[in-house]
């Protein structure tokens, strides 16, 4: 019973175990009991899926809220409400992959569900890396912030380039060293294919692992921009990690309703940019303007909020009848 009641990275062991515990059965419920078979998901589907996850996310804040307080509940819901925006643009870039590799779709759902495990353990070695260093290096945060800032003002100038998976390193590195299938052997991820030279049996790789390669890699990217923001926001290790991944355990629910339609969020890459020049901005006017108190954790979760939700109101308003662009595979 001690063991439960310690403290690890700042929150009882019982506090980690028991979202450790949520993940496992949400992700075992997904695979097991709604997707036991490959099949195409409808929007209708992914949006109630959609709505499933994101209740159980708010549900999870107000325990958060209730057990470690409003201010903590505040820093959740603004990671999580942050993260959920960031993962728009990597819905763009999944979409993306996934066409280049001409996976269909009734295999991208259970590619997305491992991607998503990968993304679990990848984002938790990140965050506990940055919590690490944040903690032994308290400045760091400071670089964090200019960075965002940075980042925030790029993103409103310059927008951002559209992926060329063809020409991406990962790929050409993967063809050249690996065998690789050029086509799909349904949802498995290394076949045996006779080799053309031997004409033995060997293992080779498939498209669909070659996808979901590239995609956890592009995670990693986008997560050099979100790590940051929730570490902008609380030094909490709990918070910043489960408001990271409550977000992203959604994402797959919510791919094919976005997928369909991320061409109408065009705009809201600039309330993105404005939530990351805030977020950090306001480490310096915490620290040099008000004297060393805490930014009002209210004032963060409604500012951030308005942005986001504005940025999406914004850009369904701008692009109404636009077209679905069509990309090349």
């Amino acid at each position: 019973m001690e063991f439960f009641m310690m403290d690890w990275l700042g929150t009882p062991v019982w506090f980690w175990l028991s979202f450790l515990g949520l993940v496992v059965v949400l992700t075992a419920f997904d695979l097991g009991f709604l997707h036991k078979e490959d099949k195409e998901m409808g929007i209708g589907e992914s949006l109630k899926l959609s709505v499933f996850y994101i209740s159980i996310a708010l549900a999870f804040g107000v325990w958060v809220w209730m057990a470690k307080g409003a201010e903590m509940g505040m820093q959740y819901y603004t990671g999580f409400f942050i993260e959920k925006a960031l993962s728009i643009d990597n819905v763009f870039v999944i979409s993306l992959i996934f066409t280049y590799f001409a996976i269909p779709n009734k295999y991208q759902y259970r590619a997305l569900l491992w991607g998503i495990i990968a993304v679990i353990i990848l984002r938790g070695i990140m965050i506990g890396v940055g919590a690490a260093i944040v903690q032994q290096y308290e400045w760091v945060l400071y670089f964090f912030a200019a960075f965002l800032i940075a980042t925030g003002i790029k993103m409103l100038f310059t927008g951002e380039q559209e992926m060329d998976v063809s020409k991406n390193p990962v790929v050409k590195f993967m063809n050249k060293h690996f065998r690789v299938t050029p086509e799909l052997h349904g949802e498995k991820f290394i076949v045996k294919v006779q080799d053309e030279k031997t004409g033995k049996m060997v293992r080779a790789i498939t498209p669909l692992l070659l996808a979901l390669i590239v995609i956890n890699l592009a995670d990693l990217v986008f997560a050099v921009d979100s790590v940051p923001a929730i570490f902008a926001i609380t030094k909490d290790t709990f918070i910043v990690y489960t408001s990271n991944i409550m977000a992203i355990l959604g994402l797959r629910a919510l791919y094919f309703a976005l997928a369909a339609m991320v061409h109408r969020f065009h705009y809201l890459k600039y309330a993105l940019a404005l939530v990351l020049v805030f977020i950090g901005s306001k480490i310096f006017v915490a620290d040099f303007v008000l004297g060393g108190e805490k930014f009002p954790p209210v004032l963060s979760l409604g500012v951030t909020f308005g942005l986001i939700l504005g940025g999406i109101f914004y850009s369904l308003w701008k692009t109404r009848g636009a077209d679905e662009p069509v990309h090349p595979a």
